[in-house]
């Protein structure tokens, strides 16, 4: 199992940050790492994401939304097509701060036999995605009027 955990205060409430991350349509507007999702947001509906490589490389895959707490948490599990040999489940966390601000907590969590393959590799490049992903959504919300 590795998990990858990254952090990002915004000022904002958690219902505004919930709606940007719920506005699946809009995510090509301002999100340079998950560039289009497509599904509803219903516990167990699958999704189609695609996402942006460091390499600029497309990459698309159908993940199971396994929980959805408005205004707190969202949640996915993706496999590959063997089960058990690299699996990630992808949650996005909203934590209420003092000052109208919000905390996102940006997780991974991958397990499998694929796992210790990817290496460093895969922390390094996730991260960074993760983080450019952030930052992006830090800037839509808090330049964007009410």
């Amino acid at each position: 199992m590795k998990e990858i955990r990254t952090e990002v205060d915004i000022d904002s409430s958690p219902e505004k940050v919930w709606r940007v991350l719920t506005d699946f349509g809009h995510y090509r507007d301002w999100n340079p790492f998950i560039r289009d999702i497509t599904g509803k947001l219903n516990e167990g509906s699958r999704l189609e994401i695609q996402i942006s490589t460091s390499t600029k490389k497309t990459r698309k895959y159908r993940p199971v939304l396994t929980k959805i707490e408005p205004n707190h948490e969202m949640r996915w599990l993706g496999k590959a097509f063997l089960p058990g040999l690299f699996d990630g489940e992808h949650i996005l966390t909203l934590q209420r701060l003092e000052n109208n601000q919000v905390r996102l907590v940006h997780r991974e969590i991958f397990r499998g036999i694929g796992v210790s393959l990817a290496g460093s590799r895969l922390d390094f490049e996730i991260r960074r995605k993760f983080e450019e992903m952030n930052s992006a959504l830090k800037k839509k919300i808090e330049h964007e009027k009410q």
